[in-house]
Order: structure tokens, then sequence, then C-alpha cells
């Protein structure tokens, strides 16, 4: 599990990355057109869950604490809020349901850890 904890916190940092500069356009895009939608803020709102989430997993891999839930924590409250407020950005929902998925797969392998 602490290579998956490695591999998944290494990819959920770059994928931040991708993913704010995709909510940035996106929410310019929502501002222009004046359509009410909060997809570019929501996606600002999961890079930032990202982000922080594969922090935790990187440095926690190894203890034996509670880090991977805080992760997980952090990857589905994320995926979730995103997942409600896309609206028209589709590439959003990608996005959350591939966090809501890594939050999963924290809560599943320290839960087979602990037992």
């Amino acid at each position: 599990m602490k290579t998956s904890k490695l591999v998944i916190g290494i990819i959920s940092i770059i994928l931040s990355l991708l993913v704010l500069f995709q909510s940035c356009v996106a929410g310019l895009s929502n501002s222009i057109s004046n359509n009410g939608e909060a997809g570019g803020s929501a996606g600002m709102l999961l890079a930032i869950c990202l982000l922080v989430a594969g922090i935790v997993a990187i440095a926690t891999r190894n203890s034996s604490g509670n880090g991977g839930f805080v992760a997980a924590g952090f990857y589905i409250a994320g995926g979730i809020i995103a997942f409600l407020l896309a609206g028209g950005y589709g590439d959003l929902y990608i996005w959350s349901v591939l966090s809501i998925i890594f939050g999963a797969t924290f809560v599943i392998g320290d839960t087979k850890k602990r037992k």
C-alpha cells in the first residue's frame, strides 16, 4: 500500500495543476457568459483538495496513523462538492469521480491494513 499511496499522491498533485488551470478557464467562461454556474469555483476547490490530499498521502505513506483516512476525506469531500457543482464544466465530472475513486482506494487500503 505504501507504493500505491506514493503513486496516487504524485498523480493527484500533478492532476491538481491540470484541474486548476482548467477551472480558471471555466470560471472565466462562466463570468463572461454570466450564466450563474459555479463550475470554475468548484474545480478550484477540487484542485486544492487534490493537492492537500496528495501531500498528506505522500507524507504519511510510511506511518501507521490516520493519514490515509485524512487524505481519503479530502479526496471524497472535494469529489462530492465538485460533482454537485460542476454544471456545464463537463471535465469536472471526470476529475471528481477520479477523486472519489482515489478516496475509496485509501479507505479500503487502510481498512484492510488495520485488520
